[in-house]
C-alpha cells in the first residue's frame, strides 16, 4: 500500500523541498486560527506545527502521513513572524542587518500509515547578516519579497546578497529541515516504499 503524504502548508518552498527528498505531497493548508503558545521560539513553532497538522489530519484516514511546519525568526529574544506592512518589514530588516539571528522551524508528523503515531521536533539555524544601508533595505522591500516571509526575508531570493554566514541547516531557513524530516519519516517506517 502506497503512503499518501499531505503537507499542511501552502508554502511553495516547503513543497519544493519535499520534492527534493522524493515526496510529492498533496497540498492542504490548515485553516485553523494560529494560536501562539509558549514563550520560547522552539516551543512556539512546535505548537503551531502541531496545530496545523492536527487540524488537517482530521480529514484523513489510514495510509496517510500529514506534515505540518511553522517557521519564525528570533533576534535578541524577540520573535519575528511575517511582516504586516512595509514599515514592519523595514523595522525587522533594521534589526537583522549587521547581526546574527536564529531561524526556528517546528515540524509535526502525524502518521496514519499503520497505527497512528505523532512526532514533533524543531531545528535551529544561526544566520549572520551583513550590514545594510537604508537604501538597500528600501530597495529590498520594494521587490515585494519580504512580505510573506518570517523575519521579512527569503534566503533563497534577492536577500542572498546580504547573508554573511550560516551555522546549521540551510533548508531550515528556507522553511523545512528536510534532512531531519527524512530521517524522522524513515524512523517511523514510512519511507521504505521510496526507490529514488
Amino acid at each position: 500500500m502506497g503512503i499518501h503524504f499531505v503537507l499542511a502548508s501552502a508554502s511553495p518552498r516547503r513543497r519544493q523541498l519535499m520534492g527534493q527528498i522524493g515526496i510529492r505531497p498533496e497540498i492542504r493548508p490548515s485553516m485553523t486560527e494560529e494560536e501562539m503558545e509558549g514563550t520560547k521560539p522552539e516551543e512556539m513553532v512546535m505548537n503551531l506545527s502541531q496545530q496545523k497538522a492536527a487540524e488537517v489530519a482530521r480529514g484523513y484516514g489510514e495510509g496517510t502521513v500529514i506534515i505540518g511546519a511553522d517557521t519564525v525568526v528570533s533576534i535578541h529574544g524577540r520573535i519575528l513572524g511575517k511582516p504586516a506592512s512595509h514599515q514592519e518589514a523595514a523595522k525587522m530588516l533594521c534589526l537583522l542587518q549587521g547581526n546574527v539571528h536564529q531561524v526556528y522551524t517546528g515540524v509535526t508528523i502525524i502518521s496514519k500509515a499503520r497505527e497512528e503515531r505523532q512526532v514533533c521536533f524543531f531545528e535551529k539555524t544561526d544566520v549572520s547578516v551583513y550590514s545594510m544601508s537604508e537604501e538597500e533595505i528600501a530597495q529590498y522591500i520594494k521587490s515585494g519579497e519580504p512580505m510573506d516571509k518570517a523575519g521579512a526575508y527569503g534566503i533563497q531570493g534577492k536577500f542572498a546578497r546580504y547573508i554573511q554566514e550560516i551555522h546549521g541547516d540551510y533548508n531550515n531557513v528556507v522553511g523545512l529541515p528536510v534532512g531531519r524530516l527524512y530521517q524522522e519519516l524513515k524512523a517511523l517506517g514510512v519511507m521504505e516504499e521510496e526507490d529514488d
